[in-house]
């Protein structure tokens, strides 16, 4: 497992911990004798928020409970994209875990007083398993590269199936998730949300690249889409699984919309070969995990849908990850792919 802790800032967790059981005294009146303790930050994952893991201790009703939880802090420094969407993502976090589809955790609290921890959070249930962390990358160390190729090969299918599950979630449950007049949904939403990204990260117009892309991409976009939920940030790394490798969590909703479900499929085809594939910028594959179309036979056999046009979504993704990159870059004063040249080549541009 990762030593490193990637959070976008740190906190004290002894004060943590006695704010904490002040303020859940208050969500929960009859509960006696709140302890708090084990708070660490996770290794290897969680760039984009503050997240805490904890466990809680309490008597209620004569009974003595125990429950381990996750506090997850809404950004105020460390922005990573040019949109809020904060109660989207616990909203969508609630429905799932309610409709029972695909394992999401349950959240049991949200909290918009900013002036108890310095913020908005959110506090769900702590799942126990295992996550294929980025930092150091899965592939090269860890339980995942240590596990067998069938052990891998298990989480991977159900990977894609909890995927393609979540993607048969009806779009009129799905409403909250509506964008802007004109861009409300399908793919005019999600273009929308990143065409003002391109625009953020390129404000004073330093990498002119950026803009040749949007416009390669504009000018061959699929002519209709079909609206369905996007997960936003899809890939395996984003689930947590047990000792056998069955799927416990799905996790990280921050990035949610109804803009067509082949930008999540297209998202995760896209990192996995980079991650685990042997053309990917680790090349070293991974045997046991699926191919792109294993995956792609795999999540049509559940969802039904068509994937016409998924290499345009792939590209899309591609100009996707590379905003992220160096929006991510800049606020940890770096330059990671600055050089126009490295970017055309990342976006396919000749």
């Amino acid at each position: 497992m990762s030593d490193v802790i990637v959070a976008p800032s740190t906190r004290d967790l002894d004060d943590l911990s006695k704010d904490l059981a002040d303020w859940m005294q208050g969500r929960m009146p009859d509960a006696r004798d709140i302890v708090i303790d084990n708070l660490e930050y996770p290794r290897g994952a969680g760039q984009s928020h503050e997240t805490i893991l904890f466990d809680a201790h309490w008597s209620e009703g004569g009974e003595r409970i125990d429950q381990g939880f996750v506090v997850r802090f809404k950004p105020v420094s460390f922005i990573m994209f040019p949109y809020d969407l904060w109660d989207q993502q616990i909203e969508v976090m609630q429905l799932f875990h309610e409709d029972g589809r695909i394992p999401v955790a349950k959240v049991w609290w949200k909290e918009d007083d900013e002036s108890i921890l310095g913020g908005k959070f959110y506090v769900m249930e702590k799942k126990k398993g295992r996550v294929t962390v980025s930092i150091p990358p899965y592939s090269m160390s860890g339980w995942f590269a240590e596990s067998t190729p069938e052990q891998r090969h298990k989480a991977w299918k159900q990977g894609v199936e909890a995927m393609a599950r979540l993607h048969t979630m009806p779009v009129e449950r799905l409403q909250f998730l509506k964008g802007p007049p004109g861009a409300e949904q399908g793919l005019a939403q999600e273009w929308e949300k990143w065409t003002r990204y391109v625009n953020w990260v390129n404000a004073d117009g330093e990498i002119p690249v950026l803009k040749e892309a949007e416009a390669k991409l504009e000018s061959t976009m699929p002519s209709t889409s079909t609206p369905g939920l996007v997960w936003g940030d899809c890939r395996i790394g984003n689930m947590m699984f047990d000792e056998n490798c069955d799927l416990i969590a799905v996790m990280d909703w921050e990035q949610p919309s109804i803009g067509g479900s082949l930008n999540d499929l297209a998202w995760w085809i896209v990192l996995g070969e980079q991650m685990h594939g042997a053309s990917g910028f680790l090349g070293k594959h991974l045997e046991g995990m699926g191919t792109r179309q294993d995956t792609i036979d795999l999540w049509q056999s559940i969802t039904g849908q068509s994937v016409d046009d998924l290499e345009w979504y792939e590209d899309f993704m591609a100009l996707k990850t590379t905003l992220m990159s160096i929006r991510m870059g800049r606020m940890r004063g770096q330059d990671p792919l600055m050089d126009p040249e490295a970017i055309r080549a990342r976006l396919g541009i000749d």
